[in-house]
């Protein structure tokens, strides 16, 4: 469900059956306008901690797990995420959140079954998973649906002012350091600036440390890296050598190169394995996102085959694999 996720709807005309919402409100002020450039007050306040038993904070670690908006953020800025979190209990008829209201908090469902109005017409429904009302407190619009629950249920709730701090400042700046990474990578420079940030918003970080292996020839593709900063040796196994077992290094690269996206390409297992050399950070995007974003790049990549191929050939000979 786009569009805040917050399936709107029922006003108290259109829905006069339904009770209104118990959950306090904050109605709409004239919203300010979200800055992250200028918000570096805000790391000045206090945090925000609930305390929690295991058992709540085990749930909540399950709930918030496959969460889009979370997956950039760094350990201890999930912790923060974890910390601040508050679980709130439904009945059925409770409003969540009502059309036209002020965001207030963002919810991740932990239980429960929910349905979604829009000028009071159901649009849908979450069964026990899902989140919603991030789109009021990103861009300060009104709630644009209602949301009700259905059955008993729990709510893990996220206040504006610790979404803002955390999660939204962190993707500002995320977005900022990928589009910078981007523009110095040269297969990229065809995309158009908007298509550079829409790319820059599918990246996840992934880290490595000295000697561990990034991706293993003969491995499936599951995405494409860029780096951030370290570097990697690329090597290779030959199958018709004396011991095809045995590692050839062919490449190395760093800072501001990519790599694993000829697999994707030819839709062929790895044909190389990755090495971190020291610590490394990689931009990670993965498959799909690859297939859907990258298409303005395809002809570049797959001249840099041809060149794969040769410089294969000039370390192995002709015909390895």
């Amino acid at each position: 469900m786009s569009r805040d996720q917050e399936g709107s709807g029922g006003s108290a005309e259109s829905s006069p059956e339904l009770p209104r919402n118990r959950f306090s409100r904050r109605k709409s002020v004239c919203a300010e306008r979200y800055d992250p450039e200028a918000e570096d007050e805000s790391e000045n306040e206090p945090k925000v901690v609930f305390p929690k038993s295991d058992e709540q904070r085990a749930r909540l670690a399950a709930s918030v797990k496959n969460i889009l908006l979370f997956r950039a953020l760094e350990k201890e800025q999930m912790q923060q995420v974890l910390d601040a979190m508050f679980e709130k209990r439904t009945q059925p008829d409770d409003h969540i959140i009502d059309q036209d209201d002020d965001g207030d908090n963002f919810y991740v469902i932990d239980s429960g079954l929910y349905d979604i109005f829009v000028n009071g017409n159901k649009v849908g429904s979450y069964n026990n998973t899902g989140s919603f009302g991030e789109l009021a407190l990103m861009y300060n619009t009104p709630r644009a649906a209602t949301i009700v629950a259905t059955t008993p249920g729990s709510l893990w709730a996220l206040d504006r002012s610790s979404f803002r701090r955390i999660v939204l400042k962190n993707a500002a700046k995320k977005r900022k350091m990928y589009e910078t990474l981007l523009e110095n990578v040269s297969m990229l420079k065809s995309l158009e600036p908007y298509e550079r940030m829409n790319l820059a918003d599918a990246l996840e970080t992934k880290k490595y440390s000295d000697g561990e292996c990034i991706i293993a020839q003969g491995d499936e593709a599951d995405g494409c890296y860029f780096i951030e900063t370290g570097s990697v040796r690329i090597t290779m196994k030959n199958k018709n050598a004396d011991d095809p077992t045995k590692e050839k290094q062919i490449a190395t690269f760093s800072e501001g190169q990519f790599f694993g996206e000829l697999a994707l390409i030819t839709n062929n297992p790895r044909a190389a394995s990755v090495y971190a050399c020291g610590d490394v950070r990689c931009a990670f995007l993965d498959v799909n996102a690859f297939e859907r974003l990258l298409g303005p790049c395809m002809d570049i990549m797959k001249r840099n085959i041809a060149h794969y191929e040769e410089e294969v050939e000039r370390m192995f000979g002709k015909g390895p694999k």
